[in-house]
């Protein structure tokens, strides 16, 4: 079909496209202002070009609007599979770290992996068990590092003394603190 596109908006469809034009997504945003500059008499190559995408991709765009207004140009989150492990993981090991550090067990992620799978039959890895701590429980993390328990600062000055101990044997001879 050529010349000019039969897309057509009314005021509230023109607002909200504006709107949508100032979003921190930029797909959402290109759209939006790509529907917003056909409402204004702009060619598809010529749209095409500004966004540098290819005409069937503005085309394309016109064509979701036309059919689904505002809504079908927004971006979606496609929903991907429940995070079964990861919720099993942290029901287990929330109430586990919780606890203050002078009255737990040191829970390290081997331990943590055989208690879930005792407490809830999964089966999780440790980098995902890990992931799953870092992102789901800092606050457990920040406390425990408050109370000097943790931290890169308390393993580091552990490790050196363990170097130390050891002498100019294998494990540390090359830590500059300890070259003669």
């Amino acid at each position: 079909m050529a010349g000019k596109s039969p897309v057509t908006a009314n005021e509230d469809q023109k607002a909200a496209l504006e709107a949508l034009a100032s979003s921190r997504d930029r797909g959402e945003a290109d759209r939006a202002r790509a529907i917003l500059l056909t409402l204004k008499g702009w060619s598809s190559p010529r749209i095409a070009e500004v966004f540098r995408v290819r005409e069937d991709t503005v085309r394309f765009w016109r064509g979701e609007f036309a059919r689904g207004s505002v809504e079908a140009i927004k971006a979606s989150v496609y929903a991907g599979p429940p995070p079964v492990k990861t919720e099993a993981a942290l029901r287990v090991c929330t109430p586990l770290l919780e606890t203050p550090v002078a009255n737990r067990a040191n829970w390290t992620l081997p331990r943590l992996i055989a208690e879930i799978k005792k407490r809830e039959g999964v089966d999780i890895g440790r980098p995902q068990l890990s992931k799953a701590l870092r992102k789901k429980l800092p606050l457990a993390a920040a406390a425990a590092h408050a109370e000097g328990t943790a931290g890169s600062g308390w393993v580091r000055a552990r490790w050196l003394e363990a170097s130390i101990a050891q002498g100019p044997g294998r494990g540390g001879r090359h830590h500059p603190a300890l070259r003669r």
